[in-house]
């Protein structure tokens, strides 16, 4: 993950680098409420990276609790400390990051869980109506209540 200014487009400054340079970061989220922080996720990986761009280079936080690769992650559109991520262990997650302001080491656990039937692809949290998150499995779509 590179910033640069549209000023001078020479330079740029690395955020992060994945540290298996073979494996892509696939998804990237930014805090719709603080952009300072973005979120991101490497390929086939169960841990989701907090990044703070005003740290380059070391994660502000790691979330470890999925049992297998993270597919998806949305910032809450209504608070710039809560995050939902999702993956194939059917679960998704929402985690309360509150405590950012000191290094969280991986011990973090989420504050809500929800399993569904099979492995999550996609997710999204509404705009609108900040108590929905609506994800979507197999082939169907639930919208959940949070």
């Amino acid at each position: 993950v590179r910033v640069f200014d549209l000023r001078d487009k020479e330079h740029s400054t690395i955020i992060y680098e994945s540290p298996h340079p073979e494996v892509p970061l696939v998804r990237l989220g930014w805090n719709k409420q603080d952009p300072r922080y973005m979120a991101t996720i490497l390929m086939d990986s169960s841990k989701v990276i907090i990044l703070d761009i005003r740290f380059p280079t070391l994660p502000v936080a790691e979330l470890q609790r999925h049992q297998a690769s993270v597919n998806a992650l949305a910032w809450a559109p209504h608070s710039s400390c809560h995050i939902c991520t999702a993956g194939d262990d059917a679960q998704a997650l929402i985690w309360d990051l509150s405590s950012m302001s000191q290094p969280l080491d991986g011990s973090l656990d989420p504050i809500l869980a929800y399993h569904s039937g099979s492995e999550i692809n996609n997710l999204q949290w509404s705009s609108a109506q900040p108590d929905w998150v609506a994800i979507a499995f197999s082939s169907s779509v639930q919208i959940l209540r949070v």
